[in-house]
């Protein structure tokens, strides 16, 4: 069995262009962050499609080569295998819950909301810009950027604080959709998860075996589409920072 995460950033929030450290602050999205997500959500309907169809092509010459136009009957179209996502997961904030929707609409699903999945908190820093807090805060900022890993904000939390809850989160969610499939067929399963982008780099170290000290190294723009392939062996990378945007 294969599971295929879609791991997708919110869309562009409003005041986005301000540069300010918003974390849990619950700011909506912005016009152009809606348009950025419907993009986002034909992107991937359109990967489904096609991934599907190769999937079906490769199951059938494999597996059921001899049984021929019989073997596809008994295997095309079934609940575990149409190119569709089987379920929906996001933060709790509402940026991300927005997003989710649009995500899931086309699907007929109705979004998970996981608290746990929600940005890292910037305690009293939230709110503020990148210049503000290095003048008000010298010396805390300093050890922050020096260690964001160990360090939190004032008020906030560390990068490992919030990788250990999301982890928990995400080792949740792999393990409800890990099942074989049902029927004796391929057992394919198509999961979306739409977070944050602290969150999703986050995840992405964890799943490509990259220490947490180097988070800040992955790119994570808005509406950003990630694809990531779960064998029983090992994840498999497909698409990173992608989309119609990327």
């Amino acid at each position: 069995m294969v599971t295929t995460l879609y791991l997708i950033r919110h869309g562009e929030t409003e005041g986005s262009g301000t540069k300010r450290y918003k974390g849990s602050i619950d700011v909506p999205l912005s016009e152009r962050g809606v348009r950025q997500i419907r993009e986002a959500s034909s992107f991937i309907m359109a990967h489904l499609k096609n991934s599907c169809a190769a999937y079906y092509e490769s199951y059938l010459r494999d597996v059921h080569a001899p049984a021929g136009e019989a073997a596809k009957e008994g295997t095309e179209g079934s609940a575990e295998t149409r190119p569709v996502l089987s379920a929906v997961y996001c933060s709790s904030l509402g940026r991300a819950v927005r997003s989710a929707g649009i995500i899931a609409e086309p699907h007929g699903l109705e979004p998970v909301t996981i608290p746990d999945l929600r940005e890292r908190s910037f305690g009293i820093w939230e709110g503020m810009s990148f210049t503000e807090i290095r003048e008000k805060y010298p010396a805390e900022f300093e050890a922050w950027a020096e260690n964001p890993v160990c360090h939190s904000p004032l008020n906030g939390e560390s990068t490992r604080a919030v990788s250990e809850r999301v982890l928990r989160a995400f080792g949740e969610i792999l393990e409800r959709h890990g099942a074989k499939g049902k029927n004796g067929g391929p057992g394919r399963e198509n999961i979306a998860i739409i977070a944050h982008g602290g969150v999703n780099r986050i995840l992405l170290c964890h799943i490509m075996g990259i220490p947490l000290e180097n988070v800040f190294r992955i790119e994570q723009d808005h509406a950003a589409v990630n694809i990531i392939e779960f064998w029983e062996r090992y994840p498999v990378v497909k698409l990173l920072n992608g989309g119609p945007l990327g």
